[in-house]
């Protein structure tokens, strides 16, 4: 496989493809205005290259068209840290994800303009016949949430406003109005189901993974489809640790081609270490959140992530008790059944349900992921974080906003969410488990820095991690030579 990536690419030009790759492995959808003008026109410049090679190495397929290109992934987990982002960057809650769906709906049967107010009654009246949703105009908390769906497709490029303001529709709608002209095209592009959801009836068929396991592959395909769920987990997630890899999987990240493939279509280094695989990105080319970076929560989480690992390090009767971690199959399936417990068992769901349901009784046994062996972690206590986080900000927090630095609780939360979306803990109950990846933050230093007296009598906090090793050799155990 390593051989045929960029295999039309000259090295004086690898540095701009690899920029196409990364532009869009960030943005799956990348339109004429979305994330910028000049995004569309380098990746349109390697389309062809980039269709054989994301589809060779990750099984992912791109569409591209006049104005738009659409990368459909594949999906292999279910990813609670990557939620779709409001302008003023607020996460999407289950409602504007509703939203967001009944519009693209609503919009489909609309003509080539809609005002913003007539769009809102069509989708309320949508969300009038889903238990539990609705939509009322008269609420401001509604309007909100709608326009935050509304602000998503506008800024990709589905809609364009002609007149009027949203902002203002949503804090009078008696006496205000937004006028937008549809984009056909970019709507097309936006709803692109690489499945008829109207067949799935459960989360899990979602995912690529575990339909390929009920697959009757040959071995070839089975190896191949394992190469790319291996690379796609490198790929898509800070760290891809070989204990929660099932055998098959494993040996995929191990294997040498691995490194050689995704440096090459990326431009991203990996590291290898006794625990598992990391792309390394340090510059934020490639990865939706940096780490480290500036701002009192990520600079309170690598203060805290240092102690914690201080911690983890402990040997003798000062070590931390080790528990067990959740496999990534139990995760994933308790996550799945969380899911599907909502779905509504009536309708659409209920027919499929029974006209696949023989094929899913067929299917049985064949989809029981391989169990993993159980791997312990060093556990640290919710009193202990808090303890930790008075303590930074009392030496630090003159560096930290005002609002986070009064609540220290909040900024714990916010700070441990971090570590988690990163994989450097993982939340169970009572604590936290310190990670492997852990250990490249300990020893991180901090000041605060004064500033200028005429300006402020606060400071900012300066914070440096050691980012020559995924893990300090000498921090953690490391059978590999």
């Amino acid at each position: 496989m390593s051989t045929r990536v960029a295999e039309n690419v000259s090295a004086l030009e690898l540095a701009d493809y690899q920029k196409a790759v990364r532009l869009m492995l960030r943005h799956p959808l990348i339109t004429a205005v979305y994330p910028d003008v000049g995004a569309l026109p380098t990746v349109r410049r390697w389309a062809e290259q980039l269709r054989t090679d994301l589809m060779e190495v990750l099984g992912y397929r791109l569409i591209t068209t006049g104005d738009t290109a659409r990368l459909q992934r594949a999906q292999d987990q279910l990813d609670p840290t990557r939620p779709a982002l409001s302008r003023s960057g607020r996460p999407f809650d289950r409602r504007r994800y509703a939203y967001l769906a009944l519009t693209l709906a609503a919009l489909g049967r609309q003509g080539a303009q809609v005002a913003l107010g007539e769009l809102a009654d069509t989708v309320a009246a949508d969300a009038a016949r889903i238990d539990g949703l609705g939509l009322d105009t008269g609420r401001k908390y509604d309007r909100d949430a709608f326009v935050d769906a509304v602000s998503w497709l506008t800024e990709r490029g589905a809609l364009h406003l002609a007149d009027g303001s949203a902002a203002s529709w949503a804090t009078d709608p008696e006496r205000a109005e937004a006028l937008y002209d549809i984009d056909r095209e970019v709507l097309t592009a936006v709803h692109q189901p690489s499945r008829v959801l109207q067949h799935v009836t459960s989360v899990t068929e979602l995912l690529d993974s575990a339909g390929a396991r009920s697959l009757s592959e040959g071995r070839r395909a089975q190896r191949l489809s394992a190469s790319r769920r291996a690379r796609r987990l490198v790929l898509e997630h800070p760290v891809a640790y070989y204990a929660d890899a099932d055998p098959e999987l494993t040996g995929q990240l191990r294997s040498p081609t691995l490194a050689e493939d995704l440096t090459r279509l990326t431009g991203l280094g990996v590291e290898r270490r006794a625990e598992g695989v990391a792309l390394v990105d340090t510059s934020g080319r490639l990865s939706d959140t940096r780490f480290p970076g500036g701002g009192t929560v990520a600079q309170a989480a690598l203060l805290l992530g240092a102690r914690i690992s201080e911690a983890a390090a402990r040997t003798g009767r000062h070590a931390p008790e080790l528990l067990p971690m959740q496999s990534a199959a139990e995760r994933l399936a308790d996550r799945a059944g969380r899911i599907d417990v909502a779905l509504p068992a009536r309708g659409v769901f209920e027919q499929a349900a029974q006209e696949w349901g023989d094929t899913e009784a067929a299917a049985e046994g064949k989809n029981e992921a391989p169990v993993a062996p159980e791997v312990r972690h060093p556990f640290v206590t919710d009193s202990w974080l808090r303890t930790q986080m008075r303590e930074i900000i009392k030496r630090y927090g003159a560096g930290f906003a005002a609002d986070l630095r009064g609540d220290p609780d909040r900024l714990l939360g916010q700070a441990v969410d971090l570590l988690a979306a990163m994989s450097l803990v993982a939340r169970v109950a009572g604590g936290v488990l310190a990670l492997p990846l852990l250990a490249r933050y300990r020893g991180v230093t901090a000041e605060v820095k004064p500033r200028p007296r005429m300006r402020s009598t606060t400071g900012a906090v300066a914070v440096a991690a050691s980012p020559e090793a995924l893990f300090a050799a000498d921090d953690v155990k490391d059978p590999a030579p």
